[in-house]
């Protein structure tokens, strides 16, 4: 299937001589939620906003949906719903007002149904008629929201859409963007929240210093470069870990009470079952186990950083 997004060799390097960008290659897919994280200032911003048209790149090609933003800006533009950082709301309109503006501005015929719709999905109904400077921080998130989605948008970005806001928010936008997925609408997401990629997320790419790091399907990302951690309660505390157990760098922990021992699926260390064979060779005994699998922050953190 083609892709929705085709990001192909985008640079972007400003009048100061910073490089953003550094031929990005990406393609996003039709229907996805797809998760880009970064530091910050790896340039996750900057390639959005090319995409939606807001910077010029210096190099390379973007096509949205077969449309190309430069020669055919319009209607590329036209499939885009874009939810920034920055709280950009029209302060004196009333929130009602606000989406329907939004939604004139795409040259759409109003359609009251759908923006009530809409209000009620980011509860902000009971906000309809109110004026946008007397709404809290997080309910003008939620008119940003509304904004972006009021001219039915085939994508959705999502630019941290959660710095800063309430567990509710939080819970109702996640909520709101499964409907969206399952009514075929891409979702490109940048957050610091990573448990939320975490949770949210079909694939997952990693930018650092302009460049595209990793693209990669979320669970097989875990399942490659995830670490696991088991933990051995012993029955008798021990003195020091017998040298016949070497191969499997254990750590004795608890004062001696515990082993830890770190392995991964990629690795070529020996496994768990060749582990608890040697306890058992070894004399020792354990009450108890218990496994850990690592995050995907933890996951992204050692990417970034060997990066």
């Amino acid at each position: 299937m083609q892709p929705i997004i085709s990001i192909s060799g985008v640079s972007k390097t400003y009048a100061s001589g910073f490089t953003a960008l550094k031929e990005v290659n990406l393609d996003i897919r039709r229907g996805e939620i797809f998760a880009l994280l970064g530091p910050n200032g790896a340039g996750k911003t900057t390639l959005i906003s090319i995409v939606c048209g807001i910077v010029n790149r210096s190099g390379g090609t973007v096509t949205v949906d077969g449309h190309d933003i430069g020669t055919d800006y319009r209607a590329a533009r036209s499939l885009i719903g874009l939810v920034p950082q920055e709280l950009t709301v029209e302060a004196f309109e009333t929130v009602r007002a606000t989406l329907n503006f939004s939604r004139g501005l795409f040259g759409k015929p109003p359609n009251p149904e759908l923006v009530d719709q809409i209000l009620k999905d980011l509860s902000l109904w009971d906000k309809r008629d109110a004026k946008v400077t007397t709404l809290s921080g997080g309910m003008k998130r939620r008119v940003m929201i509304g904004k972006a989605l009021a001219h039915e948008p085939q994508i959705l970005f999502l630019d941290e859409p959660t710095a800063g806001v309430d567990v509710e928010l939080r819970q109702d936008m996640w909520a709101m963007v499964r409907r969206l997925r399952e009514s075929g609408v891409t979702i490109i997401l940048t957050t610091h929240y990573i448990e939320e990629a975490e949770e949210m997320a079909d694939r997952v790419g990693v930018i650092n210093h302009g460049e595209i790091i990793l693209v990669e399907d979320k669970t097989e990302l875990m399942r490659k470069l995830g670490r696991k951690v088991m933990k051995l309660e012993l029955r008798q505390k021990l003195d020091a870990i017998p040298a016949a157990l070497s191969k499997y760098a254990l750590e004795l922990t608890g004062d001696g009470g515990a082993l830890t021992y770190t392995y991964d699926n990629q690795s070529e260390r020996p496994g768990v079952a060749s582990l608890l064979r040697d306890l058992e060779a070894a004399g020792i005994q354990f009450r108890d186990l218990d496994t850990e699998n690592s995050s995907l922050e933890e996951i992204f953190v050692n990417l970034v950083r060997h990066s």
